[in-house]
């Protein structure tokens, strides 16, 4: 492990020095090891209170030692606020980590969260479960927090996609929790990504999961919530998606059940009403194909010839004028027309009125 990965570590490890400090001592000292090696004085002119600076345990301490070595043997990554593959739209929230704890490796596709009760109810871990398949199968990553109910029937309605999935914990990262959740842990860090903001050994204490929760909202374009009592933790995640400017989805519930008081209420308050993907799909990714459709898509224009293989590629789900095709592809509206005629006949475009023209979902 790098030096500046260790000097991270260590000042993650000083005990009260938290998320705030952090940020002001890389802006302050521009390196981790800078600030891990400076006076107490300079901590004081970077607005950290020297007195966390005798806290910074050295090099040999057992705990500094223990943690590296559990890093080692699990393959955890430290991944900084400052490093380039930091997720994105979690850079840019109000309060981002200044590090997280990785296992796996992080999809690259768009996020979009799924949480819910815990007690979650038969059609309502079926809902979740079916929805996130379906959304998977649109290359986008399902987020959530691995608890039981509704996180997990979301974490495996992706994987069952074979899709991405991110599992976002309130504890540190070398333990699954909940335990009945162990294989599904094993499982999302073969193939995708589990993080945690907090070290190693660090139990699952009620006061975390508010900070994870921002983590969830914070990674994903928008939050669905799916069953979630008046006082549901997960309406906290819906809370932390407004304040960021997400987008927040609920799925409608029984009057009478207290499982459906929490949903219906953000419902009444202006959360976009969800009962299948493509409510979702619509407001978030229009047109966005399914895996099997760009599949054959790719496949039916790698069969085609190369002019008309170019004609096919520069249309899509918005209506295109032949004058705009014919521009973007430098070809004659004689030489164009017949190209279109012969995706159409083979079922690739269809012809709109006015002479526009889209391509079929194959």
């Amino acid at each position: 492990m790098d030096r500046s990965t260790i000097a991270l570590l260590r000042l993650h490890l000083t005990n009260g020095l938290g998320r705030v400090a952090l940020f002001k001592l890389h802006h302050h000292f521009g390196s981790f090891v800078a600030a891990s090696t400076a006076s107490a004085t300079a901590w004081q002119e970077a607005g950290v209170s020297p007195r966390l600076h005798g806290g910074i345990p050295p090099e040999h301490d057992h705990v500094l030692q223990d943690t590296l070595r559990i890093l080692e043997k699990l393959e955890i990554r430290l991944l900084s606020f400052w490093d380039a593959d930091y997720p994105p739209l979690l850079r840019e929230i109000y309060d981002p980590p200044a590090l997280l704890y990785l296992r796996g490796t992080l999809p690259q596709q768009d996020c979009f969260a799924i949480v819910g009760s815990r007690q979650a109810s038969d059609p309502g871990t079926r809902f979740t479960r079916d929805l996130a398949e379906q959304l998977a199968q649109r290359d986008i990553c399902i987020v959530s927090g691995l608890a039981r109910g509704i996180d997990a029937a979301a974490h495996r309605g992706a994987l069952a996609a074979q899709g991405s999935t991110i599992a976002v914990l309130g504890c540190g990262i070398d333990r699954a929790y909940p335990r009945e959740n162990a294989d599904l842990f094993a499982e999302i860090i073969t193939a995708n990504a589990v993080i945690s903001e907090y070290p190693p050994g660090t139990p699952p204490l009620a006061g975390y999961f508010p900070g994870r929760n921002r983590i969830i909202s914070g990674l994903s374009r928008g939050v669905l919530i799916v069953e979630a009592t008046e006082k549901s933790g997960s309406l906290i995640t819906g809370e932390f998606a407004l304040e960021q400017g997400r987008e927040l989805f609920a799925a409608p519930g029984a009057v009478y059940r207290a499982n459906s008081r929490g949903v219906n209420r953000l419902l009444k308050e202006g959360a976009q009403l969800v009962t299948e993907a493509e409510d979702i799909l619509q407001l978030l990714w229009p047109g966005q194909p399914t895996r099997k459709q760009r599949d054959g898509a790719a496949a039916f224009a790698a069969s085609l010839p190369e002019t008309t293989r170019a004609v096919f590629q520069k249309l899509g789900d918005e209506p295109l004028h032949s004058d705009e095709i014919a521009r973007k592809c430098g070809l004659t509206p004689m030489e164009l027309s017949a190209i279109l005629l012969d995706l159409e006949l083979q079922g690739g475009v269809q012809a709109l009125p006015g002479n526009h023209y889209i391509r079929n979902r194959l």
